[in-house]
């Protein structure tokens, strides 16, 4: 059964940015959809070219738009849109050069810092001066090893107005991490916090630059940026095979004005990195426009932000969530940046913020959701939130109980948008909108131009039933290429080996009658027993309603010619994995998922090896207890953890 959580009021509706886009293309095209999402829906995957041309038009995109709306290829990936236009993405992003509110930041601390439109205008000048006058080009890239704070997103936006590459890790990152991604990318430069803060430990960063140093001699130059609210630390260190900067020497340059030097459409604006968890992280490449047209597309149409909105996104700068969080100031919203720990001595204090500063859309992970739900935290009186239209959630699938726990514990009146996507093309494959309710446990629907599908293993479509996600027609935010990456085999590998040219994402899912997916997790470790392929996520569903649990990991473990489901759980401290609670969990799943679904076997756990990000990492897992190689130990947080699941006895025995 089917249970709608929240439908958006006519009267919003004929207000939202869908409804004025569809009389955008009611005026230009003859198009008359009346409030359908997926008629919408089809024309934007049916006249592609016309679609992304209106993007640009109807929000307003400056620079210059082209007559080669789209120069087509046979091959998927070489698809080039709107290859003879130009514009700057920096430019696009500072819209206003007012005094009004752009950028906040905020510490788990309390330390707070307000920039104004200003500001951010002139600082990302004078960076922009800087970088050219100590020869950076065009094309050169740059690295940055830094928190979210305002002065990350201005480096960022400095290096993308003269159009250099930029790449970030969070200082969360260990050395070997960084100097693994970095290294493959030869930046000329790296911009460095030399300390970050979180769960109350100040952490230092500084010390770790001689490492990368002698690691990645193409850097040139090293700029120190202090950890806002405190100065740089007094500690001594050498650095003289480079040139070295203090953030605060930047701004003794008095130019103010720019002329931002229009690039491509296709010009490169970063560099991001896969996970890393089957061998050296990949570098991907997206390049200016694209990611411009998709982030407006998303923010203006699907989220519906605008003008004096402000927006919070719970992320890192290793996170593509961060790219998506900047790009919302191209819609002349502002942006409240946190760093630290989400709920640094109270449970709930990224809410509290979102009531204090008055956010209009909360991003957050399905994870963190769960977080709340389990520590019974109850908001919807506490806060007032009448400034929050929308809840994005992502990072991993959204449970049902997820989606009902916002509704009866945060905010009853919200647009609820679970989306998924990937650092692969940086934006979403399905996220929400306001024409059609939420349903619980969906999300809402195929982002508007992206030819979202469900494929079986023979590449057919299907509904009602799990397989794997596709994307059936280019899009303007497919990677540029990957680096390094020769004959394009790393790109190929990634995205085409599965069903030849159409774009397969690797994600376990299901599409329904409503028009709305179900993410069941990665296919690479869906579960396989007796030859009927699982999804995770509908094992974890279930098991993260018992109080007893804190959280789970659900691996398939090779046996006998076959797979056999092993679960493994972090119980709250007042408990112990009894054979009464065993059994209560198996009965459950049973009984709301499947019999197949059935764990063989429970083990209890102290710790979940997970990416920087807080994915959890089941291929570990399962290499572990296999006995299997792990090719990056680096891409995780804690890979110490993994020693837990190594010599488990009763792992190699027959069930009794």
């Amino acid at each position: 059964m089917t249970k709608i959580l929240w439908k958006c009021s006519d009267e919003k509706l004929r207000k939202s940015n869908l409804f004025k886009f569809e009389n955008f293309l009611k005026k230009k095209y003859g198009l008359n959809h009346k409030d359908n999402y997926e008629k919408l829906w089809k024309w934007t995957v049916e006249n592609s070219a016309e679609f992304w041309k209106s993007i640009w038009e109807f929000s307003n995109v400056k620079g210059q738009l082209g007559n080669r709306l789209i120069q087509f290829s046979e091959i998927f990936y070489k698809n080039e849109f709107l290859s003879d236009s130009k514009l700057n993405f920096t430019e696009n992003l500072l819209p206003k050069n007012d005094n009004s509110l752009a950028a906040t930041f905020i510490s788990e601390n309390g330390y707070k810092e307000n920039k104004t439109w200003s500001d951010l205008n002139v600082d990302i000048i004078k960076i922009s001066k800087l970088l050219r006058e100590i020869g950076i080009k065009k094309n050169d890239r740059i690295a940055a090893y830094l928190p979210n704070c305002i002065e990350t997103m201005e480096a960022f936006l400095a290096s993308a107005a003269i159009g250099a590459i930029w790449s970030s890790c969070s200082p969360d990152f260990g050395t070997k991490g960084v100097v693994e991604r970095f290294s493959q990318i030869n930046p000329k430069i790296l911009f460095i916090v030399d300390k970050y803060f979180y769960n109350g430990k100040e952490i230092e960063v500084l010390s770790r630059s001689k490492e990368i140093l002698e690691n990645i001699p193409s850097i040139e130059h090293l700029i120190i940026v202090p950890y806002p609210g405190s100065d740089i630390s007094k500690k001594k260190f050498n650095f003289k095979q480079v040139n070295v900067l203090k953030w605060k020497n930047i701004f003794d340059y008095d130019e103010i004005n720019m002329n931002f030097e229009l690039f491509e459409f296709n010009h490169p604006l970063a560099i991001l990195y896969s996970s890393g968890t089957t061998g050296k992280p990949k570098c991907i490449c997206h390049g200016a426009g694209g990611v411009l047209l998709q982030h407006v597309k998303e923010l203006y149409l699907h989220c519906d932000i605008n003008p004096n909105d402000k927006i919070f996104y719970f992320t890192t700068c290793g996170w593509m969530m961060w790219n998506w969080l900047v790009s919302s100031l191209a819609l002349k919203a502002s942006i409240v940046l946190f760093d630290g720990f989400p709920m640094y001595k109270k449970d709930d204090l990224l809410v509290e913020i979102v009531n204090t500063e008055n956010i209009t859309l909360f991003g957050i992970s399905a994870k963190y959701i769960d977080a709340l739900r389990k520590s019974r935290i109850t908001t919807i009186n506490k806060f007032n939130l009448s400034n929050l239209k929308t809840i994005c959630s992502t990072g991993s699938p959204l449970s049902k109980d997820g989606f009902n726990y916002v509704y009866q514990n945060i905010k009853k009146d919200v647009h609820l948008a679970s989306i998924s996507g990937g650092t692969d093309i940086l934006s979403c494959f399905v996220l929400g909108n306001l024409y059609q309710p939420v349903i619980s446990g969906e999300i809402q629907n195929k982002g508007l131009g992206m030819d979202v599908d469900i494929f079986d293993e023979k590449g057919n479509s299907i509904k009602n039933k799990k397989g794997e996600l596709v994307c059936k027609k280019p899009f303007p935010s497919m990677p540029l290429k990957f680096w390094n990456d020769e004959g394009d085999k790393k790109y190929k590998d990634a995205y085409f080996t599965k069903y030849g040219n159409i774009w397969h994402h690797g994600d376990y899912a299901e599409v329904k009658d409503s028009g709305g997916f179900v993410i069941y997790g990665r296919s690479d470790t869906t579960l396989n027993p007796g030859g009927v392929r699982l999804g995770t996520a509908e094992i974890y569903s279930e098991v993260e309603k018992f109080d007893e649990i804190i959280e789970s990991l659900v691996v398939g473990q090779s046996w006998d010619d076959d797979i056999r489901i092993i679960l493994f759980v972090i119980l709250d401290t007042k408990y112990n994995l009894t054979e009464e609670l065993i059994m209560k969990i198996k009965k459950q799943i049973k009984k709301n998922a499947s019999p197949r679904h059935v764990p063989y076997k429970i083990f209890p756990i102290k710790d979940i090896p997970k990416t920087k990000n807080g994915k959890i990492v089941e291929l570990a897992v399962k290499q572990t207890i296999e006995g299997d190689q792990i090719k990056n130990l680096e891409a995780l947080v804690n890979p110490d953890s993994l020693n837990q699941f190594k010599n488990i006895k009763e792992l190699y025995e027959k069930n009794d």
